[in-house]
């Protein structure tokens, strides 16, 4: 993705011949087709969200220039849709040798063409980037500066007591991965631009330690290190249960109106866990007031909870049907891939060398959230400094035995012959076939060992389970593992991982 600036007499050049080919009907014809194709191909969804407001900038030469109005918007769309808009503008127009997509403010100002400029095609990728390619930007280990408060800075942060900003919950520091990317860019999107239509509210909803607490403290840390404006944007953070407290405390002190007048006086108000309204009548109806005096002043709204807003049933209606009409953002569960770019990040930013082989554990053993995931690397980081011992299997294993233990579960034949060929890459159907090739016996071999360690089956049950084998072919396999692993190092690392991985 090559990004360029062009001189001023270029810039000027180029917002003539923008307005001047949007007039071409020819053009704007194909535009609207390539806008349709878009529409079926992505689904309504995905083009409301990202490429509805992708708009015809002109032509330079064969080069086709569409605008978006935030840089934000610019680089996910050339990353994310780049290549596919440039496939299906070739389609329409051959002679378009290129496109370019540009930021451009869109608060009535002159197109300024000469914003940095994302070409698709280059390293574009409908599927989303890699993983490690989403880590934004350098370590934050020494966390973001403080928030800066009156007009030195064009944001003040009103972090109420209870509710302070956490210097780690930055989106430099926040792991992308398939299950979180769109909130992530949900939440980058109203960094960028606050109270954006279609955005307001963000509502920001998953299960415990998915990252929902994470992305509203980096929304409030972007927001407030911004440079200097001409009015300082104030924001508000709490939790609901801080809300309901806040209120009750105004309501005993009869300073209710006070308590209006703060918090509706804000730009930006981010409420966490809104869960913990449901059953609170009076609270929800206060909270109702203040949302729609905050929207219908186009201040932006940022809200967390457990659930959608349609399963919050526990909430009245009239306030669920608002909470879902700006952009609804879910957090899923964590995957493997995921796990480990977390733990690899978290690692290079403590300083500390963690052997891959334990970081696979861990990602394949606490598999809930994330917290509980770097809580756990925290212990074994601590337990090395403390004892001067490197971090190995061994000491995961010893150091985290109650963690661990909350994930005991019975170990099934058919689990085990799932990991073994996950691990050397073959069909679980090998596990049961007459193949004896090396690549296919050695791991039948390991996975009837590991079958007959950590199972109650007999050998007769175990040989059954992989293709009617007989006990003595279990037997064989049971000694010829237990032999490969006094005398292969390697070998034997790789039985241990697996053998954690599977025992309670």
């Amino acid at each position: 993705m090559n990004f360029g600036v062009n001189s001023a007499r270029e810039n000027e050049t180029m917002t003539r011949l923008s307005s001047e080919t949007v007039q071409d009907g020819h053009l704007v014809t194909q535009w609207a087709t390539v806008r349709a194709k878009l529409q079926l191909e992505v689904g309504d969804v995905e083009y409301r969200t990202w490429l509805k407001q992708v708009a015809l900038g002109g032509l330079n030469g064969d080069d086709l220039i569409l605008i978006l109005p935030t840089r934000f918007l610019r680089d996910w769309v050339a990353k994310e849709y780049g290549a596919l808009i440039e496939t299906i503008w070739q389609t329409v127009n051959a002679s378009i040798r290129s496109i370019e997509i540009r930021a451009q403010p869109s608060r009535g100002t002159a197109p300024n063409l000469a914003e940095p400029v994302s070409r698709p095609g280059h390293g574009a990728n409908r599927n989303g980037a890699a993983l490690g390619e989403r880590l934004a930007g350098p370590s934050a280990a020494a966390g973001p500066p403080a928030p800066q408060t009156g007009h030195g800075s064009a944001y003040e942060t009103r972090a109420y007591a209870g509710a302070p900003l956490d210097q780690r919950f930055t989106f430099d520091t926040f792991v992308v991965g398939k299950p979180n990317e769109f909130a992530y860019a949900c939440a980058r999107r109203v960094a960028e631009s606050p109270a954006t239509q279609g955005f307001n509210p963000l509502f920001l909803y998953g299960g415990v330690g998915l990252g929902k607490t994470h992305l509203m403290h980096a929304i409030a840390w972007e927001l407030s290190t911004r440079p200097s404006g001409n009015k300082p944007v104030t924001m508000a953070y709490m939790s609901a249960e801080k809300f309901m407290y806040r209120f009750i405390n105004a309501l005993r002190n009869q300073s209710t109106l006070e308590f209006k007048n703060e918090l509706r006086s804000v730009d930006v108000l981010m409420i966490d866990d809104l869960q913990f309204l449901i059953g609170k009548d009076n609270t929800q109806e206060e909270f109702f007031h203040t949302f729609n005096a905050l929207v219908d002043a186009g201040k932006q709204i940022v809200i967390s909870a457990d659930k959608s807003p349609s399963d919050l049933s526990g909430l009245e209606d009239r306030l669920r049907t608002r909470l879902g009409c700006g952009m609804v953002a879910d957090l899923h569960a964590t995957t493997y891939e995921l796990r480990i770019s977390i733990l690899e990040a978290k690692a290079h930013r403590a300083g500390v060398e963690v052997p891959a082989k334990v970081m696979e554990f861990l990602a394949h053993k606490i598999t809930s959230n994330i917290r509980e995931l770097e809580g756990a690397l925290n212990r074994l980081v601590a337990h090395a400094n403390l004892f001067d011992r490197p971090v190995t299997l061994e000491t995961a294993h010893e150091v985290l035995h109650d963690v661990l233990r909350s994930f005991d579960r019975r170990v099934t034949i058919q689990e085990i012959q799932k990991r073994v060929a996950e691990h050397w890459n073959i069909r679980i159907a090998e596990m049961s076939s007459a193949r004896r090739s090396r690549n296919i016996a050695r791991p039948r071999q390991v996975a009837m060992y590991l079958a007959k360690q950590l199972t109650s089956k007999s050998l007769p049950d175990i040989g059954r389970h992989f293709g009617d084998r007989d006990h003595t072919t279990v037997m064989h396999a049971v000694a010829r593992v237990t032999a490969l692993i006094s005398t292969d190092v390697a070998f034997a690392e790789d039985v241990e991982l697996l053998r954690r991985m599977l025992e309670s």
